[in-house]
């Protein structure tokens, strides 16, 4: 096939998300046409290190026979079922088997067609839940700027990324936010302990002026992914969920990113951050992105006084055609027993040290900002440090150089303004992590060596 009517196709046909309308119809986008372990392959045949794992989400790698044996293996046997009138042994082993990884007493599982769907589930779910309890006016939901929870009409509601905001309406009565929990915006003779402080002042005050008769759930990231890998001040879930708790106000744990191994473990909330939240949303990693598929888990404490007589005749009426869908599950499946099977939470474990060890050894370079992160998480935030005008724009286009030298030289980021992302596959060996961070720190410095050229 000539890439040329593909290429034409593509700018006439496929409307990609996030799609600018000032180029709408004159993209110039890479095709990514194959892949292995951490590698994708271009139309021309060149192999580069897949730096985001697609959308944050491949964990266990390309090319895994055994995902897709499974998965081929489920549509010839039963490529759907409808979850509003029947059920499958599939999914239900499915949903078993991420209850039994979920921590504490996290064991209603729902699943969704992806992450923003499983925020509106859970959301849903919370005003829901609050009606029956005779709760109508405790619907408000706090967030944090530069939190991101989905495009959906109610995810999006409660994402605080201010530039997605500009255009699209949204249901603005629902969510509060609360300033932004980047230690790296604290004012300049502010301690960390300090700002922690007054984070989590914040999320109480927000409470006590909005009215806890009002507020029914605080939803929050242990690591604010496409923030730009904000990683908050050690401590603070713990503090937030300890005044949710206080103010009767639910503690959702957006782990769409997060769980399925990015942290090394199943999930952050418990193992990494030492909280128990009332629900967790989970998607990408749960099939490795071999197949789309999203959940919510709900708590059993947040079920009993809604269920049986309490119920109260009422119906959950949230759904979505593919919910449970056999072929993403049994691809959830074949991923979870990879990640077993090969260690992968343990691997993560041993691999990050040095992940952030190379991230951070980025710090020195002109360009670079900041670069945090944890776990298979980094950013490398960048600018024109003495360029006094800086603008969006400028930021726009340093972050566009420096993805596209990355790609030159095999590597691919996932740009997010100025702040260059990278969540790579589980899989990733000491030997990858150093080559990717070798790449990025050369594309840096060409960059840096011929800006205002």
């Amino acid at each position: 096939m000539d890439n040329t009517s593909n290429r034409n196709w593509d700018n006439d046909h496929f409307m990609h998300p996030w799609e600018g309308m000032d180029y709408l119809g004159q993209n110039d986008r890479v095709f990514i046409e194959a892949s292995n372990g951490v590698y994708v392959t271009d139309e021309a045949g060149k192999q580069l290190i897949d730096g985001p794992a697609g959308m944050w989400c491949v964990q266990v790698g390309y090319g895994r026979h055994e995902i897709a044996d499974a998965m081929a293996d489920q549509a010839r046997k039963l490529a759907y079922f409808s979850p509003f009138n029947n059920t499958n042994s599939v999914a239900t082993r499915f949903a078993r088997e991420v209850a039994k990884r979920a921590p504490g007493d996290l064991n209603h599982v729902f699943f969704t067609t992806g992450g923003s769907t499983a925020v509106d589930t859970a959301l849903r779910f919370v005003h829901f839940r609050n009606n029956l309890l005779g709760k109508p006016e405790k619907k408000k939901i706090i967030s944090r700027q530069k939190a991101y929870h989905g495009s959906t009409y109610f995810a999006a509601a409660v994402s605080g990324k201010e530039r997605d905001r500009l255009w699209l309406d949204k249901p603005n009565e629902l969510a509060h936010f609360l300033p932004d929990v980047n230690p790296l915006v604290r004012k300049p003779d502010q301690s960390v302990a300090d700002f922690l402080d007054e984070k989590v002042a914040d999320l109480e005050n927000a409470i006590l002026t909005l009215g806890a008769e009002n507020v029914a759930a605080f939803i929050a990231e242990p690591v604010l992914a496409s923030g730009g890998v904000i990683v908050p001040p050690v401590g603070y879930h713990k503090r937030c969920i300890d005044v949710c708790h206080k103010h009767d106000v639910l503690y959702i744990s957006d782990e769409v990113v997060t769980a399925f191994g990015r942290l090394g473990h199943w999930f952050a909330s418990k193992d990494v951050f030492d909280i128990q939240p009332d629900i967790i949303i989970c998607a990408k990693g749960l099939t490795s992105g071999y197949s789309p598929m999203g959940a919510a888990i709900f708590s059993d404490r947040l079920m009993e006084d809604i269920t049986g007589a309490d119920g109260q005749g009422a119906t959950f009426s949230n759904g979505y055609t593919y919910s449970g869908h056999p072929v993403s599950a049994a691809a959830g499946l074949a991923s979870m027993q990879i990640i077993e099977r090969e260690g992968l939470l343990e691997h993560v474990r041993g691999v990050a040290p040095l992940f952030q060890e190379r991230l951070r050894g980025l710090s020195d370079l002109p360009l670079v900002v900041d670069a945090r992160g944890m776990g298979l998480m980094g950013c490398v935030q960048c600018s024109y440090k003495g360029d006094k005008n800086s603008t969006l724009e400028n930021d726009y286009a340093l972050g566009a150089l420096i993805d596209m030298e990355c790609q030159e030289l095999g590597l691919v980021l996932r740009p997010i303004i100025n702040m260059c992302v990278m969540s790579p596959p589980l899989v990733i060996s000491e030997d990858q992590i150093n080559q990717m961070f070798d790449i990025l720190g050369q594309a840096i410095r060409k960059v840096d060596s011929v800006k205002g050229v």
